[in-house]
């Protein structure tokens, strides 16, 4: 008798082998799934590294540059004996400064001249000069803040209640920007010639009244000779201003530097919030805020 060796030992080879060729589609998906999982994960990441990298971009541009000038000058300093001689005669030393709650953003000095005459009449000078600092902060650049606030500043000049013969000019070699504003403005105490200048330099507003009359029988001062003494001042204010912020008083590195940047900015809103002076018997509507 022969014993069924052969076909008892085929059968579990050929078991092997078919369980053997089963596992390898089974370990090939595996290492498929794995595969795939993997390159999700990169994806996933890839995905939410992007809008950080967006964030980050987009938080530098929104970075505010600081204001080119961190200081004023004290305002009855900003003009020499030599301009106010000139312009108020007869209150050169009368300078009175106005109540500031910071002075290192806002102050203002005024002056009053009244060379009398008796009976021939008397010649009456005012003077007030005003400043105005913008920090930068949310609302945007500093430079940009003043740029607006200095078009505000004109025209409200150009708009004063009464104001006849208006007439407006630009500033050369005054800060970055500026424009003066001239009219008569009839008064009880008499015909009052009135000049403003409005000047920019970086993110300070300098901002010059300065009218005379003639009273009780004096004639009317030379509006020409007016606009010149009050373009002369606003010059000498603006530089006063500079030079409070030479050597490190500004929080730029230079403020020639700035000055150039500044003159490419665009206004933005400003508050409006002004530092002029008390009034005068000739008071200019042009410092309303």
């Amino acid at each position: 008798m022969h014993r069924p060796v052969q076909r008892v030992g085929r059968a579990p080879r050929l078991t092997r082998i078919l369980v053997s060729a089963a596992a390898v589609p089974v370990m090939l998906v595996a290492a498929g799934c794995s595969s795939d999982s993997d390159s999700g994960d990169d994806a996933q990441k890839s995905a939410s590294a992007t809008p950080d990298s967006k964030v980050s971009e987009s938080a530098s541009a929104d970075v505010v540059q600081p204001a080119a000038y961190a200081a004023l000058p004290e305002p009855c300093s900003v003009l020499s004996k030599k301009t106010l001689g000139e312009l108020v005669p007869k209150g050169s030393k009368s300078g009175k400064e106005g109540k500031s709650d910071d002075a290192a953003q806002r102050g203002n000095c005024n002056w009053s001249s009244l060379d009398n005459n008796g009976v021939k009449g008397s010649q009456f000078r005012w003077l007030n000069v005003a400043l105005l600092r913008f920090d930068s902060d949310t609302r945007g650049a500093g430079d940009e803040q003043a740029h607006a606030y200095f078009e505000k500043q004109v025209t409200g000049a150009q708009s004063v209640e009464g104001a006849k013969g208006v007439k407006s000019e630009p500033v050369a070699g005054t800060g970055d920007e500026a424009t003066a504003v001239r009219y008569d403005l009839k008064k009880k105490e008499g015909a009052f010639k009135q000049q403003t200048i409005v000047a920019r330099v970086e993110n300070v507003v300098v901002t010059l009244d300065y009218n005379g009359a003639g009273l009780a029988g004096e004639k009317t001062p030379d509006a020409a000779d007016l606009l010149k003494d009050a373009e002369k001042a606003a010059k000498e204010a603006v530089a006063a201003v500079t030079a409070a912020n030479e050597g490190g008083g500004g929080a730029s590195a230079s403020s020639s530097e700035s000055s150039s940047s500044s003159k490419a900015s665009s206004g933005s809103k400003a508050p409006s919030k002004s530092a002029s002076g008390s009034a005068s018997p000739s008071k200019s509507a042009a410092k309303k805020d």
